[in-house]
């Protein structure tokens, strides 16, 4: 069946994104530096105990959850409590070394994964927050409730952390405006409309995740929007510095940090996925909007894109 002509979700197979494929690093002959602004095909366990210490600023992780879930072929199965600590003990230890002391780390996880992830994170790092951002998706329930919030943890390796907080800010319009002696408080009068730059909260209900009629969107089941991940990106880390994902799925961190003006290392061990990083950093070579995201200022809700 063909598609919509608006429909740009990217899906490309594995003939014909050969080309992308060629260009990302194979994960068993890595070179003796950092790989910067690429892309590693392989498992992330393994290429992690490869990777020197002390590369990277900041590292976004977007692990499997607790679910039992298809990615391109490749099953993960649920465990019980005890069987996923154990894994999220294992990568969280692999990943620990890689960041600097300064550093900072951002897990995303659903509500059963998090206990767990908090737990663990709390005994390697400091744990600074718990982010809770609504999906505006998810399946209806006949006995239980909806789930359409996801958490993402924020921990550092100590108290010396990056945190720009200027540059998240988020603009929302002034309802009822107050003015002192005539003039605006704390909100600026525009043709546009009036408005006030907040500081950001811990809940996130101003997420668009990523649908057909978006650039951004590909054929993974779990991607997240680069909305979302600018947050983490503009918040902790500066420009020329380096963002690792160790779960890079479809290439939502490496697009995003590009975007931004951050280096960036991903690992994925799907061929496919790798193919679509491939191709979105290509693409961001010559449009480097992020929706939702326009003349430094996070709106509340993402606008349309044109």
């Amino acid at each position: 069946m063909a598609r919509s002509p608006r429909n740009k979700t990217i899906n490309t197979g594995l003939q014909e994104g050969q080309e992308y494929l060629h260009r990302c690093v194979d994960g068993e002959k890595l070179p003796d530096s950092v790989p910067v602004n690429r892309t590693i095909h392989g498992d992330s366990l393994q290429v992690m105990k490869k990777l020197p210490a002390g590369f990277a600023d900041l590292v976004i992780a977007d692990p499997p959850y607790n679910l039992d879930k298809v990615y391109n072929g490749s099953r993960f199965s649920s465990m019980n409590d005890e069987e996923y600590k154990a894994y999220t003990e294992q990568w969280v230890c692999a990943v620990k070394p890689l960041l600097k002391s300064n550093g900072s780390i951002y897990v995303c996880c659903d509500w059963r994964s998090s206990l767990t992830i908090g737990r663990v994170l709390g005994e390697h790092f400091l744990v600074r927050n718990r982010i809770t951002w609504q999906r505006e998706k998810g399946r209806g329930a006949a006995s239980n409730w909806k789930n359409s919030m996801e958490d993402i943890w924020f921990a550092t390796v100590s108290d010396d952390y990056t945190f720009n907080l200027d540059d998240v800010k988020l603009r929302r319009k002034v309802i009822a405006p107050y003015r002192e002696n005539g003039r605006p408080k704390d909100w600026v009068e525009t043709e546009d409309g009036n408005f006030r730059d907040t500081c950001p909260s811990n809940f996130w209900n101003d997420i668009t995740v990523p649908f057909w009629s978006m650039k951004e969107n590909t054929e993974h089941p779990a991607q997240k929007p680069e909305k979302l991940i600018a947050k983490l990106i503009l918040a902790s880390s500066n420009e020329g510095e380096m963002v690792f994902d160790p779960f890079l799925g479809s290439g939502t961190t490496s697009v995003t940090a590009k975007k931004l003006g951050r280096n960036y290392l991903g690992i994925e061990r799907e061929a496919r996925f790798c193919i679509w990083a491939e191709q979105r950093l290509e693409m961001a070579e010559k449009d480097r909007r992020i929706q939702g995201y326009e003349d430094h200022v996070f709106w509340e809700r993402n606008v349309t894109e044109k």
